[in-house]
């Protein structure tokens, strides 16, 4: 039996959610699968991976061959360099935990670049939200400008005609008197 290790799509239309599992190769891409060794999210920066890392190893180690797409996401998690490393440990080129040594060491290197691009996110979603609050505030400041433009013509209006009401009045208690 060729075992192969797939996607198995999940999530609502527009939002895929991925499982990532051993399936028989023969089995269709939702159906049928021996072993769920993860999940993947494609929707978040960067993609999201959870994964048994162990289980992922010893499927890699007995020969289960992965997509594409899965061989890419268990290079970035790591696997085929530990399983590389333990290649070496077997040939006696270095022990096991020089091997376990090199290892952290990669996935400390890998998680730096990670936190990198979350942070350069979250800068770049503050900034965002920066220029749209000066935007909204010009925009405010217009909007007030002709507010008190409009109730200062309107104010002006109102004192002329009471002006004139007043000078109305005026003249007429004074033909008034005249006659």
């Amino acid at each position: 039996m060729a075992t192969k290790i797939r996607l198995q799509r999940g999530g609502r239309k527009g939002y895929a959610f991925y499982r990532i599992v051993i399936a028989d190769s023969r089995a269709p891409r939702d159906g049928k699968f021996t072993e769920k060794i993860g999940t993947y999210n494609p929707n978040t920066n960067p993609a999201t991976v959870d994964l048994n890392f162990d289980r992922a190893l010893y499927w890699v180690e007995v020969g289960a061959q992965p997509t594409d797409t899965v061989r890419s996401i268990l290079s970035k998690e790591g696997v085929y360099l530990m399983k590389h490393l333990r290649g070496g440990v077997k040939k006696g080129a270095f022990d096991e935990a020089a091997a376990q040594t090199k290892f952290d060491a990669w996935k400390a290197d890998k998680q730096k670049g990670l936190d990198k691009v979350r942070e350069q996110e979250k800068k770049a979603k503050a900034d965002a939200y920066k220029l749209e609050l000066e935007a909204e505030k010009k925009i405010n400041e217009a909007i007030a400008q002709k507010v008190a433009d409009k109730k200062a013509a309107a104010a002006a209006a109102k004192a002329e005609a009471e002006a004139a009401a007043a000078a109305e009045t005026a003249e007429a208690p004074a033909e008034a008197a005249a006659e």
